[in-house]
């Protein structure tokens, strides 16, 4: 689970952690689609692609205290995200929930 304990609301329930290079590599590519409730945490992590992708996502880049630091919203397949300094953390969640769910800049997402 993954709560915004700046806002007091939870993100996904069920978040899956990628520590490793290629849990991380590999990601979200192959994948049909990313349920609403779902999410991945990519650790150690400051930009992302989309390539070998099927749908569009968004991603919530977090410091090393998991502040948000960079959004970035409906990345479509076959794209990148671009380099975001200092992020530690990238969160890829289903399209449309940062608006959703009202992350902005600053929030503290924590694990629940």
């Amino acid at each position: 689970m993954l709560y915004n304990e700046t806002k007091k609301i939870m993100i996904v329930d069920n978040l899956k952690i990628a520590k490793t290079f290629k849990e991380r590599f590999l990601g979200l590519m192959f994948k049909r689609r990313l349920p609403a409730h779902e999410g991945l945490m990519l650790l150690g992590c400051s930009a992302i692609h989309t390539c070998f992708m099927r749908f569009a996502i968004d991603v919530v880049f977090m410091d090393i205290n998991h502040r948000v630091i960079g959004i970035k919203e409906k990345i479509k397949p076959w794209q990148l995200s671009g380099f975001v300094r200092k992020a530690y953390i990238a969160l890829e969640l289903p399209e449309g929930t940062v608006d959703k769910k009202n992350i902005t800049i600053g929030d503290i997402l924590i694990l629940g």
